[in-house]
């Protein structure tokens, strides 16, 4: 039997909210837990606020077996994630020997101090487990299935690879892209179908517009990758009887497809 394991991510941070910074971290996340067999369910983004935090984590934490959260974890005084998760736990906020050795040792090395605002990044829940930072030093933590990491992309991924092994991944989920020049109305009906037969399978249709060309593209997904190819073959044949010419978007690679005789819709 397939084994299914799940994920959330909290986005935490006023800066996103208001548009100021682009998130980086869900796309990569999302690929790295795909690759692993871990299917990521829900994303979440909440401004720097205590009870949205906590609401959040206690919600999420209930329903996945993963939750990841970056941002929030600085030493400024709108840093508040890990008192907020250490409050959706029930646990006491501490300065963490072991997290605040580390940052000692780091500023000890450098030309800055140690100061208060700094040690603020020692702090976490009470009898939480460090996540190595590799890049600032200032560790993520986590608490139970609650990874807490960093909101700056390279220091989250940096967390992430270390944290990656101790993650226990599913059943790996097979896909399969297959585009063509045709509307999601035409070819919404035998899609159905489709899906139908192949009721395993998650199978979505993504419109898109290249080189003013309209189309679609058909993703299939799902654990049986005997199946999601046979299926990927069938749709193909439905397309081409329905005057279509589709393609796999992994041989789409010099620029040459589209093909510009084909009448785009209108």
């Amino acid at each position: 039997m397939p084994k299914t394991v799940t994920a959330a991510l909290l986005l935490i941070g006023n800066e996103l909210l208001s548009g100021r910074t682009q998130d980086a971290n869900l796309n990569y996340l999302a690929k790295q837990l795909t690759a692993m067999g871990i299917v990521l369910r829900e994303a979440r983004l909440v401004s720097d606020d205590e009870g949205e935090i906590v609401a959040a984590v206690n919600a999420l934490r209930a329903r996945y077996d993963y939750v990841f959260t970056t941002g929030g974890i600085g030493p400024t005084h709108d840093d508040i994630t890990c008192e907020s998760v250490a409050k959706a736990f029930g646990l006491k906020y501490i300065l963490n020997p072991e997290a605040k050795e580390i940052l000692q040792e780091y500023y000890d090395g450098s030309a800055l101090e140690l100061n208060e605002a700094r040690l603020r990044m020692a702090h976490t829940p009470e009898g939480a487990t460090l996540v190595d930072n590799p890049i600032s030093r200032a560790p993520g933590f986590r608490v139970e299935n609650v990874i807490v990491m960093a909101g700056i992309p390279a220091v989250m991924r940096a967390m992430f690879e270390s944290i990656a092994p101790e993650l226990e991944g599913g059943t790996k989920v097979a896909s399969r892209s297959v585009a063509v020049l045709m509307g999601e109305g035409d070819i919404a009906r035998p899609l159905g179908e489709l899906q139908d037969k192949y009721d395993s399978l998650e199978i979505g249709s993504y419109p898109f517009v290249r080189k003013g060309q309209f189309g679609t593209t058909l993703v299939l997904r799902g654990t049986d990758s005997a199946a999601v190819q046979q299926a990927g073959e069938e749709l193909k044949s439905i397309l081409r009887d329905m005057g279509g010419a589709p393609e796999d978007e992994a041989a789409i690679s010099d620029g040459s497809w589209p093909n510009p005789k084909v009448k785009k819709e209108t």
